[in-house]
């Protein structure tokens, strides 16, 4: 039976609907690049060339003003275009798994079938009613901390939420890229804003000629000014994230483990907390390379609700999880994060160990470790 013409007509109008929708996905980028791009204009040629007149102010300005803005746009690209990663094989439902689950009716059954299908993954977070957390949509269990967003239409690896000023969901493989972003931006913008004043207030005063400058001059600092105030609040924000080892979903709906909801039960204090994000070489903490430790499926918990700086070893944890009556499912975690619940101090030398079984560590693009 061949389609009628109304549903060709019907899935033509849809598929011309999804592309328009991706191209108005992209405006509040070009927004800020149309931005950026003035903001060099103005401030290499309109301040630094044609209105400073000392040769050493201009040279030192053009010099910290380009290492900024390189700074700045590569942690912008790089949120950009660094796809988000998604779950792994070992997540989605095997073809056999999703007949059982369309067969049996909703309910107990077939939370016994995501049961049978999650007993060997390193999942710790539960749904408000206690149940297994599965995507409908992408027919995976949901490792922890990821989300289904539904612009994108995948399943993220520890979402924080989808930003429309970098058209792309933040999470695991590019959260940061994002942070970074954050930061050199505000550091753009209080440098030009810092370094525009005396201009902005001569020119205010008609203390210099009026001239074309005078126009984006006065403008680049009232746009610096305006945007530092929010990216200080934006960045500051997402620092605080870091430090609790929370995203933005977690602080708007904590995690629900087996036992109870635990708002820090991802936390592992604040330096353990930190290297998650940024690694533990710190020479590339602050270059836009990926470094972030773990493969984002599987996270160290703190198991209880205790001081997360106590929780310091794998044994530990198996000895509380013992006399909580097996709250918490006996699951291994992967090497990766496992020894962030170490104090050992040859951080480095451990992972190196452990690199000879895994695959993929230190790249976002590679999602599967080869589990002992």
């Amino acid at each position: 039976m061949s389609p009628s013409p109304s549903a060709g007509s019907a899935g033509a109008c849809m598929g011309l609907r999804r592309r328009c929708q991706r191209l108005l996905y992209w405006v509040p980028v070009l927004f800020i690049s149309s931005i950026l791009c003035w903001s060099y204009y103005a401030y290499v040629t309109q301040l630094c060339l044609l209105t400073m007149t000392n040769i050493g102010e201009k040279v030192v300005c053009l010099v910290a003003y380009h290492i900024f803005f390189m700074l700045f746009v590569w942690s912008y690209w790089k949120t950009i275009f660094t796809l988000p990663m998604n779950p792994s094989k070992e997540f989605h439902l095997s073809y056999s798994d999703k007949e059982s689950l369309e067969r049996e009716p909703r309910g107990e059954s077939q939370q016994e079938v995501l049961r049978r299908a999650a007993k060997d993954l390193p999942i710790y977070t539960r749904t408000m009613s206690g149940a297994i957390r599965y995507c409908d949509r992408c027919h995976l269990v949901k490792p922890d901390r990821c989300h289904h967003c539904s612009i994108c239409d995948k399943c993220i690896l520890k979402m924080d939420h989808h930003c429309p000023w970098v058209n792309n969901c933040v999470g695991f493989s590019n959260y940061k890229f994002f942070l970074l972003f954050l930061a050199y931006s505000l550091l753009y913008c209080l440098f030009i804003a810092a370094t525009d004043l005396q201009y902005f207030i001569k020119f205010w005063t008609n203390g210099l000629p009026d001239t074309q400058a005078k126009f984006h001059i006065m403008f680049l600092f009232f746009a610096a000014a305006m945007f530092s105030v929010s990216l200080s609040s934006l960045f500051g924000y997402h620092c605080w994230l870091v430090s609790k080892n929370k995203s933005t979903l977690e602080v708007f709906r904590a995690p629900i483990f087996r036992h109870r909801t635990d708002k820090n039960g991802f936390s592992l204090g604040f330096s353990k907390n930190l290297r998650q994000v940024f690694g533990d070489e710190k020479k590339y903490w602050l270059v836009p390379v990926f470094s972030s430790l773990g493969d984002g499926c599987s996270f160290p918990t703190c198991l209880v609700n205790q001081d997360p700086e106590q929780a310091s070893t794998p044994s530990a944890l198996n000895s509380t999880s013992k006399n909580e009556n097996h709250l918490f499912p006996a699951k291994p975690l992967r090497d990766s994060q496992s020894h962030l619940l170490t104090d050992t101090p040859s951080w480095s030398e451990t992972s190196g160990k452990a690199e000879k079984g895994k695959v993929g560590m230190s790249n976002p693009a590679l999602t599967m470790e080869n589990e002992t």
